[in-house]
C-alpha cells in the first residue's frame, strides 16, 4: 500500500451522523479521526458489579487505559423490575470528569417472554436468543403489538439514563444492539431486516424525540448485510476473541469491517479478550481505533480471596508492552477533551 493510498483509506471525516451533534462530542470525534491510523486507544470493560481491572491493570502497567466500556444491562426495565441496580452512569460520568473516554453497549434483557429456567435461561440472561421467546419481528410489523410498546418503553427507559450523561456533558460511543448477526442476542434471532428496522428505530427516538445528540453511533453487527446504512453509523465495531496468547492483529477481521461500507469510517476492536501486539498491528496495517477488554477472566484470577493479574489470555509482559508501547494511549496521556479543536 503507498502512502498516498494508506492516507486516503484512513482519512475519515469527523462528521457525525446526527447534524445536531453538540460541540462536546464533535470535538471527541474530532480527535478520533486526527489519531485514526496511527494511534490505538487502550480500553478496558467494566464488570456487571464492581470488579477490579483497572485496579490491577494499574499494577501491572503502571497505566489506565484511556477507554472504559460500561453497559446498560442492568437498567433494562425487565431486570429493574426484579430487583436489579446499576451504577454505571454515575461511574461513567465520574470517569469522563477525571479525563477518560466513555463507551456503553447494552446487553438488553428482552422486555417480556423470558423463559426463566436457571441456570441457562434464567430472567438474568434474558438477552441471549435461548433465554427468551420475545419476538422482534412481531414489533416491526405490528405497531400496535405489545412487542413494539414494550421495545419503546425500554428505548425511552435507557434514554433516560443516556439523557443523565448529556446532561453531565459526556459523549458516549455507543454501541447498542451488537453481534447481531451471530443470532445469539434477541435482536439478531429472526435475521438482518428486523434488528435493522430496530437500529433505525432506536436512532430516530433518541435523536429526533429525545434530542440526544451527544452520541456517537458504533454498529457492531459483524455482517454486511446487517449494516443500517452509512447515515445511521458513525464508526464500525468488531468483537474478536481469538484463542488464548494469540497475539495477532486480526488483520482479516479489520479488513472485513473496511468492506462493509464505500465510505471512509473509523473501525475499532469494540471487544476483545487476547489484546493484538502493537508490533503486528503496525506491520500489518491494522490501526483499530481503540480496543475494549472484556472483564472477569480475562484480566483476573482469584486465589486464595485474594485477586490478581491472570496471564491466561494475555501475558503480563504482552500486557505491559501494550499499555507503554508508542502506538498506545493510555489515560495520562489524552488531551483535554474538553477544550480540544472542533473540525472546520
Amino acid at each position: 500500500m503507498t502512502q498516498v493510498d494508506r492516507q486516503s483509506r484512513f482519512n475519515v471525516e469527523p462528521k457525525l451522523v446526527n447534524p445536531n451533534a453538540d460541540e462536546q462530542t464533535r470535538r471527541l470525534m474530532t480527535y478520533l479521526c486526527d489519531i485514526y491510523g496511527s494511534r490505538i486507544l487502550t480500553g478496558q470493560q467494566i464488570g456487571v458489579v464492581s470488579t477490579p481491572e483497572l485496579d490491577i491493570l494499574h499494577e501491572v502497567t503502571g497505566k489506565y487505559p484511556a477507554v472504559y466500556g460500561f453497559d446498560f444491562m442492568n437498567y433494562s426495565p425487565s431486570r429493574t423490575e426484579r430487583g436489579s441496580i446499576c451504577s454505571d452512569t454515575d461511574i461513567a460520568i465520574d470517569w469522563w470528569k477525571s479525563g477518560g473516554i466513555v463507551t456503553f453497549c447494552w446487553h438488553w434483557n428482552a422486555p417480556k417472554d423470558l423463559i426463566d429456567l436457571p441456570p441457562e435461561q434464567s430472567w438474568d440472561r434474558g438477552f441471549y436468543t435461548n433465554a427468551t421467546t420475545f419476538d422482534v419481528q412481531k414489533a416491526m410489523d405490528d405497531s400496535e403489538s405489545e412487542e413494539y410498546k414494550l421495545i419503546i418503553r425500554d428505548i425511552d427507559a435507557i434514554s433516560a439514563e443516556l439523557q443523565r450523561l448529556q446532561d453531565a456533558g459526556v459523549p458516549v460511543l455507543w454501541r447498542p444492539l451488537h453481534e447481531a448477526s451471530g443470532g445469539w442476542f434477541w435482536w439478531g434471532a429472526k435475521g438482518a431486516a428486523p434488528c435493522i428496522w430496530l437500529w433505525k428505530l432506536m436512532y430516530d427516538r433518541m435523536t429526533n424525540l429525545h434530542k440526544l445528540n451527544h452520541l456517537i453511533w458504533v454498529w457492531n453487527g459483524q455482517h454486511a448485510d446487517w449494516y443500517p446504512g452509512d447515515e445511521y453509523v458513525d464508526i464500525i465495531g468488531e468483537d474478536i476473541y481469538p484463542p488464548a496468547g494469540n497475539y495477532e492483529s486480526q488483520q482479516e477481521r479489520f479488513q472485513t469491517a473496511l468492506s462493509y461500507t464505500g465510505t471512509n469510517k473509523i473501525i475499532a476492536l469494540s471487544e476483545n479478550g487476547p489484546i493484538p501486539d502493537p508490533d503486528l498491528m503496525l506491520r500489518d496495517d491494522v490501526p483499530w481505533a481503540w480496543n475494549c477488554t472484556w472483564y472477569g477472566t480475562f484480566v483476573y484470577t482469584t486465589k486464595d480471596g485474594v485477586r490478581e493479574y491472570s496471564s491466561e489470555f494475555t501475558d503480563r509482559e504482552q500486557l505491559i508492552k501494550f499499555y507503554n508501547h508508542p502506538f498506545s494511549i493510555t489515560k495520562d496521556e489524552l488531551p483535554d477533551l474538553l477544550s480540544y479543536r472542533l473540525s472546520d
